[in-house]
């Protein structure tokens, strides 16, 4: 009877703090919501070390927390979120511990495609972001799958940079912009029409050296699919007052720096 009891009041208060949670975010929504908030996952092996956790668990227990922040940031509106998860020096930790994190991200990952999952529930459309290349077979595979099936949501988009830095992204960005200006030096070529090796010769020094143009390389950046982020949050034992108060802060300096943007 007890049990019972405590389970009634357990339930009322969590209905309670929902009821609360969602006032407090219906009364942020009538001011400037950000567009973009991107997460830096970091601090979960320091809080479990902290917390005298098993290794392992603290990245268990962030992703938890980084569920409750995604289910918030759509709850208010938030159209694009991204998640900075695992750096390609990640690779370079012991192999059990990598081993682990590619087990976790591969169930996390499969766990993103069920009917009740987030994504689905908000109409969230996913991206993996990075070299995809590196990572495990199965869990390439499982982000490859998770990508086909939320093609389809429109509501808002998920962005997961994995196996990702940016000096990576910067290199693939100018790589894959240097093969799309020489394709189209060379169907230039093809048709009797191009400038070909030796034109180039003859065209002046700036002009060459303009050939590829910062739009070109922007365009093949890993992270272009999203406009720049409004709000950057290094996690690390986040909570959702946390994320009310960057909000809050975003809200109060709004204007100004949509007055700074106008400027550029």
């Amino acid at each position: 009877m007890k049990k019972d009891g405590r389970s009634r009041i357990n339930w009322i208060f969590e209905n309670f703090v929902t009821f609360l949670r969602k006032c407090i975010l219906r009364v942020l929504s009538v001011g400037p919501i950000p567009e973009h908030i991107a997460y830096i996952m970091d601090g979960n092996r320091r809080y479990a070390k902290k917390q005298n956790m098993i290794e392992g668990t603290g990245h268990r227990v962030g992703f938890l927390a980084l569920m409750s922040m995604l289910k918030y940031c759509y709850e208010m509106g938030v159209r694009y979120v991204t998640i900075y998860a695992f750096s390609i020096d990640n690779f370079k930790r012991r192999p059990e511990e990598v081993q682990s994190l590619m087990d976790l991200m591969q169930e996390k990952i499969e766990g993103l495609m069920e009917e009740e999952s987030i994504v689905n529930r908000y109409g969230v459309r996913v991206h993996f972001l990075g070299n995809l290349k590196l990572l495990s077979e199965p869990v390439r595979l499982a982000a490859e799958r998770a990508m086909v099936a939320t093609a389809n949501n429109s509501k808002a988009v998920l962005s997961i940079c994995v196996a990702y830095n940016s000096t990576n992204e910067i290199v693939h960005a100018v790589e894959k912009a240097c093969e799309e200006k020489w394709e189209e030096i060379s169907l230039l070529n093809a048709s009797g029409s191009g400038y070909g090796l030796i034109g180039l010769e003859c065209i002046e020094k700036d002009e060459r050296e303009n050939l590829i143009k910062l739009i070109d390389i922007e365009k093949h950046m890993y992270v272009s699919i999203a406009p720049d982020p409004d709000i950057l949050i290094r996690t690390s034992e986040i909570g959702f007052r946390h994320l009310l108060w960057a909000i809050l802060n975003f809200q109060r300096n709004h204007f100004y720096l949509e007055k700074k943007r106008k400027q550029l």
